[in-house]
């Protein structure tokens, strides 16, 4: 089992940045793909980005490609989402989540194949 751990989440106001954090614990000796998913009010939830185990693949949803990077460090079993040029459309509930993987380089934008779901942090984007 692997526990995740969102962070970092708040309101902030259009134009600006913010940092989220994903803490994992648990059963972090196992090789895990990450993914970011964010679910808005009223709305389904949506995939935001991914990345492989090892870091070197990512993939990015188009509403956030070039202004949202992902990143991770296994020393530490934590993944970061840098969120920039925010906007009142990335208002939600975000979402970290792990897929475990015997590849270094698989990651996944299919929310039914991630395992592991953290509990969610919010951040609100003012007009």
């Amino acid at each position: 089992q692997v526990q995740l751990v969102e962070s970092g989440g708040r309101l902030v106001q259009a134009g600006g940045s913010l940092r989220l954090s994903c803490a994992a614990s648990g059963r972090t000796d196992s090789s895990y793909a990450m993914g970011w998913f964010r679910q808005a009010p009223g709305k389904e939830r949506e995939f935001v980005v991914a990345i492989s185990w090892s870091g070197s693949r990512t993939y990015y949803a188009d509403s956030v490609k070039g202004r949202f990077t992902i990143s991770r460090d296994n020393a530490k079993n934590t993944v970061y989402l840098q969120m920039n040029s925010l906007t009142p459309e990335d208002t939600a509930v975000y979402y970290c989540a792990a897929a475990r993987t015997y590849s270094r380089n698989w990651y996944s934008t299919r929310s039914n194949e991630y395992s592991y779901w953290g509990q969610g942090t919010q951040v609100t984007v003012s007009s």
